[in-house]
């Protein structure tokens, strides 16, 4: 069994196919979904699907590149979120220096608010981190305000999460471990000459999720395509022949370490129809 630890399902380009999408998700073994979300009306789509499918689960958050306009009702709104039952984590919270650095403050600020907040419902933060390439100041930003939030929070000993789209610097594993926090592999590992798979040869399997981040980035050979959550298996695959362990100790290893850090039951329903 599989679980896709992080896919925005909930978005438009699924409507014409939801129930037929979730059915290949379950013929390729995938048994749990979690959907991160980007702003407040994303939650609530995300809350609505999950009230209809057992299989799918919630995490609230506002996306670091939706923090520009984003006011206090919205973060409002989130933490509100988090009381629901099938909010399993606060994400995609972090930091994105790729587009726009106009509003870098504000970034900080909401990771802060984020980190907190899932200090104080005891629910692991999932993170987005992207910068140009052959830059790590993203990366630097988002350990030191992790580590200084953990520090200066009574609760900071439960602090945890994903590494989400994890690509490294190489030394991004083992800061991320030192504040408890996994590495969410998708289909960029799949990618030739991307690099993933050089970075993520020397992490540990018990630090490793799987994910699609669906609709984007499917891996090989959709690449370029729609993603969804039944390509997991195909970055389970590509981890199967890094790591040289079968598929079927990948998905163990890796299903293993996602019910743990969501709170997940063992054998969560499979996806199906309502």
């Amino acid at each position: 069994m599989l679980i896709d630890t992080h896919a925005h399902i909930y978005l438009h380009r699924f409507e014409d196919d939801f129930d037929a999408m979730l059915a290949r998700a379950r013929e390729a073994g995938v048994e749990a979904i979690v959907m991160p979300a980007i702003d407040v009306a994303s939650i609530r789509r995300a809350l609505a699907l999950s009230a209809a499918y057992p299989s799918l689960f919630v995490m609230a958050a506002l996306h670091p590149s939706e923090t520009k306009d984003a006011t206090d009702a919205d973060f409002e709104a989130v933490a509100a979120s988090c009381d629901e039952p099938r909010v399993v984590a606060v994400g995609e919270s972090g930091l994105d220096y790729y587009w726009d650095r106009s509003f870098d403050a504000v970034q900080h600020d909401f990771l802060r608010r984020h980190a907190r907040l899932a200090m104080e419902r005891d629910l692991p933060l999932i993170l987005h981190s992207r910068d140009k390439p052959g830059r790590e100041e993203v990366f630097e930003d988002l350990v030191r305000i992790l580590q200084e939030e953990r520090r200066a929070h009574p609760q900071g000993h439960r602090l945890r999460g994903i590494f989400h789209c994890f690509g490294g610097p190489p030394w991004l594993a083992e800061a991320a471990a030192s504040l408890n926090f996994l590495v969410g592999l998708g289909g960029t590992l799949t990618f030739k000459n991307s690099g993933v798979d050089a970075v993520v040869r020397e992490v540990p399997m018990e630090q490793i999720v799987l994910e699609t981040d669906a609709p984007y980035l499917a891996p090989v050979p959709h690449r370029g395509r729609r993603n969804e959550p039944a390509y997991v298996r195909l970055v389970a695959e590509k981890l199967a022949e890094v790591k040289g362990l079968s598929v079927e100790e990948v998905a163990r290893i890796t299903t293993a370490n996602a019910r743990r850090l969501f709170g997940l039951p063992d054998g969560a329903p499979r996806p199906s129809a309502a």
